[in-house]
């Protein structure tokens, strides 16, 4: 009887232990971060650039140094913009079960400056989240995360 309890132990401490070590590594990887290699003004236009170029739509672009100015907020500079291309948002939207990650749209791309002066773009890891779902939404995300990349790659780093 004792064994059974050392052995029931074991086997949920090893279940947390497991799930401790899942979270962490996920968590790492949900989201990227690159330096840019140019100022905060520039990172942000060429980006939109590349969006346009690339086929992407930019529905919005959210100044949050200003909003929470406007709320007596200091911050760095912060911009978030959001992008959108049409038939990859098609694809998770069309059915009815892949509409619920209708959350997720349209993609993030965040510029924001450090303390130390240097510009970062950061962004979802939509390739990761996809792999989550799996079908259609591993499909899309998958696409979108590779277009973004592309995106990124070439505007800004």
């Amino acid at each position: 009887m004792e064994n059974i309890v050392w052995i029931i132990f074991g086997v949920i401490a090893g279940s947390i232990m497991t799930a401790m070590m899942i979270y962490k590594v996920f968590s790492r990887k949900m989201l990227i971060e690159s330096e840019s290699r140019y100022g905060f003004g520039e990172t942000v236009d060429e980006l939109q650039k590349a969006v346009e170029d690339m086929g992407w739509k930019i529905p919005y672009v959210h100044d949050l140094q200003s909003m929470l100015g406007a709320f007596g907020y200091e911050v760095k500079k912060v911009r978030v913009l959001e992008i959108c291309k049409p038939e990859i948002a098609y694809m998770m939207l069309e059915g009815d079960q892949e509409r619920r990650m209708s959350v997720m749209l349209p993609c993030r791309i965040s510029v924001y400056e450090r303390q130390d002066g240097k510009v970062y773009v950061s962004r979802m890891n939509s390739r990761q989240v996809g792999l989550l779902f799996g079908g259609v939404i591993e499909r899309a995300m998958l696409k979108a995360w590779e277009e973004s990349e592309n995106i990124i790659k070439n505007a800004v780093l």
